[in-house]
């Protein structure tokens, strides 16, 4: 399981039939995630947790 799967960013396209990252980069954000190897976090990763809203409102 990659760190993409449980990223709230990590949304499925139904037309076409894949999931894709919605993060709005630019070619100079792409490029740094893909050119260097040793980057093991994304900076833009965000869990998914659909429990986060029941746990503020407690």
């Amino acid at each position: 399981m990659s760190q993409c799967d449980t990223c709230v960013n990590y949304v499925y396209d139904e037309d076409d039939e894949a999931y894709y990252c919605y993060v709005d980069m630019d070619e100079d954000d792409v490029y740094r995630l893909t050119a260097f190897k040793s980057h093991t976090s994304c900076p833009y990763y965000r869990l998914d947790d659909e429990y986060a809203v029941v746990k503020h409102q407690m």
